[in-house]
């Protein structure tokens, strides 16, 4: 069992990895609210009133919004699930190339994921970019079970 200790090359990339993952979440959270602001359409009342709207009204459906809010739903949906997998991944002390391989494959499918799918590039694009992060995911819990003990 590997020690968490940030001397350690692995848990670096791995706590590196997993805080460029947090923060793309976080800044679709932004991208939303760009989007909000921009298209005027809000989800809640106080907002049309605070942005002098109240005539037009809670708008749920435009289709600019509910791709970005689709798209940071995709990540949270993904990303803490790689996070705590690649934390029992780490304990299991793994070959360093094998890690990074790993967490740099997962990161890159997340980031482009998201390109893709705000830039509306046609499939298969998104779609191969989501089974790439999910293969990484898989990958993660093939090799734990491959080395815990029951």
């Amino acid at each position: 069992m590997s020690e968490v200790t940030l001397t350690d090359p692995i848990w670096r990339a791995f706590i590196g990895y997993a805080n460029v993952l947090i923060l793309k979440t976080l800044l679709m959270s932004f991208v939303t609210a760009y989007h909000r602001i921009s298209k005027r359409c809000f989800a809640t009342e106080e907002d049309t009133v605070y942005f002098g709207i109240e005539k037009k009204g809670v708008v749920l459906n435009n289709p600019s919004v509910e791709r970005v809010r689709r798209a940071h739903q995709n990540d949270l949906e993904n990303i803490p699930l790689f996070i705590i997998l690649g934390v029992f991944y780490c304990t299991t002390g793994p070959a360093l190339s094998t890690a990074l391989l790993h967490f740099r494959v997962f990161t890159a499918a997340r980031i482009l994921h998201s390109i893709v799918y705000l830039l509306q590039v046609p499939q298969p694009a998104r779609a191969l970019t989501f089974f790439v992060g999910m293969f990484v995911n898989m990958s993660l819990v093939y090799h734990i079970l491959l080395n815990a003990a029951f």
